[in-house]
């Protein structure tokens, strides 16, 4: 398979690496060229605009910003891939901004797979990011071998827009736990709890969270220290988790007030 990747930042520049270093023919197109320039003495071929990479592509992986930009880019490479290519979705976005993308790929015969990812650019260095995919169930099977190079564990979830529903609920539940976390080291320390000694208790009991050792590095044990790099993600899928359960009508539940308070905390409120 001939893959085109577009979206080299932080996370999608290991992805793409993996990618070429397991020898697929890729193909790299980037707004900024010195998002290309890692690449320089690879095997990697640079296209001029996402259109070439997508003559010279059977696979395109976007691992770009938001809903804006995969419409902006779906929409230039939809028409351009030939019949039987895949556009794979690794940004994390409305399930809704997949299904239009793949309704209007379809009068092409192009598939979309929504395949949203958790782990940062390191887990996809180490072919350890968990990729949560949706999508034609053989079509995902066929391109398997490319998601491969950088995740573990894959999973399978559903139709398109359900990896995106899966990873916006994971994103909503981290951000709920970093809430509960946080009021935890708070009441430790109204009770003349050493908080040092409280998080090794949370690491070792059965009251073991990820989020709490999120918040270990320095005073006062808040979430306000991801305020900067989480934060406006954070809350951008807070705000998805709740436009869908607003669609279907329901809920949202216990989990939204936790969320909301550790957002509230890092001064992004929902």
């Amino acid at each position: 398979m001939r893959v085109g990747f577009i979206g080299l930042g932080s996370q999608g520049g290991p992805m793409a690496r993996r990618i070429v270093d397991e020898g697929f023919p890729t193909t790299l197109w980037a707004r900024r060229p010195e998002s290309l320039e890692p690449y320089a003495g690879t095997a990697a071929a640079v296209a001029d605009s996402p259109a070439a990479l997508a003559e010279a592509s059977d696979v395109v992986c976007l691992c770009v910003r938001d809903d804006d930009d995969v419409r902006e880019i779906g929409g230039q490479i939809h028409g351009t891939l030939a019949a039987g290519a895949v556009i794979v979705v690794h940004s994390t976005v409305h399930p809704d901004t997949c299904r239009t993308l793949a309704d209007a790929a379809a009068d092409h015969g192009v598939a979309v797979v929504d395949a949203p990812v958790s782990g940062g650019g390191q887990a996809a260095a180490e072919r350890r990011l968990l990729v949560m995919a949706g999508g034609d169930a053989d079509v995902i099977e066929r391109i398997r071998p490319v998601l491969d190079t950088y995740a573990n564990p894959f999973l399978y979830v559903g139709p398109v827009g359900a990896g995106q529903a899966a990873k916006i609920l994971n994103n909503l539940l981290l951000t709920a736990n970093l809430g509960v976390a946080e009021a935890a080291y708070a009441l430790g320390r109204e009770l003349g709890v050493d908080l040092g000694s409280l998080n090794q208790v949370f690491a070792a009991g059965s009251g073991n969270s990820f989020a709490a050792s999120l918040l270990l590095s320095g005073e006062p044990y808040s979430a306000v220290r991801m305020a900067e790099v989480a934060g406006p993600l954070l809350r951008k899928d807070v705000r998805l988790a709740v436009d869908l359960a607003a669609a279907a009508g329901v809920d949202a539940g216990a989990v939204l007030p936790a969320a909301d308070s550790a957002l509230e905390s890092m001064k992004h409120p929902r």
